[in-house]
Parts: C-alpha cells; structure tokens; sequence
C-alpha cells in the first residue's frame, strides 16, 4: 500500500496494436513487429509495416541483447511517481529494432552510447515492463531471432 506522499507512476494504455508486446512482456518475453512481406521488424507495433506498407504482420521473439544508441538523464520528474534519476534509452536490439526503455542498475554517470545491455523485465502497477541492464559476457549475436513462443496477430 502506497503512503499518502507516494504516486503511482503513469500506467499503460495498450491498444489493438501493441497489446501482444505488453502481453509478452508479463511472460518475460520481448517482441518485435515482424513484416511477412520484407522481413523487417520494427517497434512499436503499427497496422502496417513502416518499410514497405504491408500489413501482412506477424511478431517475432527478440533475445534481449542489446547496445544504448543514445539516451539522457531526467534528473527533474515530469510524473510525481517516477523515481529520479531516471536514464531513458533508446535501445537498439541485435536483431534490429530500436525502442525506447530505461537502463537501471547501473549509475547514470557510467552509461555510455554503445553500451551492451541485456532485458529484464520489471512488475510496474498492472504492466512489466522491460528494462534493461549493462549485459556481462559476451553479447548473443543473432541475424535470426528465434521463433518459439511467437504471437501473432492480424
């Protein structure tokens, strides 16, 4: 139960489109949109593929790994509920798409572009939400994401 000087952060809203991703999410699963026409994959979902037009889509399960292409410090909360600071990401996968997350465990003072990370997901309010994390070992390289426990919508 939250004390009267806590607020909840902002919830989602999911909708037709990226419901699967938040669906996946709380099976600890990363999904990209995936289009059966040119192959791309790209996030957020969207009713049509954003390199060719197609709607022929499908999703496909993304590893996790990833690399900080850029990001920033909010060290002045927009939401009485985000806790400061705050790294926000935009985190480009080794299969591809780009999303924007946040980089946790880590001092924002030791995040840096090019950064190798890894996918954890985190229970926030009614969502998990996936977070990322400064990857040790070497990073899974994948031109193929595996396609177990794909979803797919129409």
């Amino acid at each position: 139960m939250m004390s009267d000087r806590e607020v909840a952060p902002p919830q989602l809203n999911p909708g037709r489109y990226t419901r699967p991703f938040w669906e996946a999410c709380a099976n600890s699963i990363l999904l990209a949109a995936h289009c059966r026409d040119c192959g791309h994959l790209f996030l957020p979902a969207g009713p049509v593929c954003p390199r060719c037009w197609s709607s022929a889509l499908d999703t496909r399960r993304m590893s996790g790994d990833g690399t900080v292409a850029t990001f920033t410090v909010y060290r002045q909360a927009y939401h009485r509920g985000l806790q400061l600071p705050l790294v926000v990401a935009l985190i480009e996968l080794v299969e591809g798409p780009r999303l924007v997350s946040n980089v946790v465990q880590c001092p924002p003072e030791h995040v840096r572009i090019g950064m190798r990370v890894r996918v954890r997901f985190d229970r926030q309010g009614n969502y998990t939400l996936p977070r990322f994390v400064p990857a040790t070992g070497p990073a899974r390289q994948s031109a193929r994401p595996p396609n177990d426990g794909d979803f797919s919508h129409d």
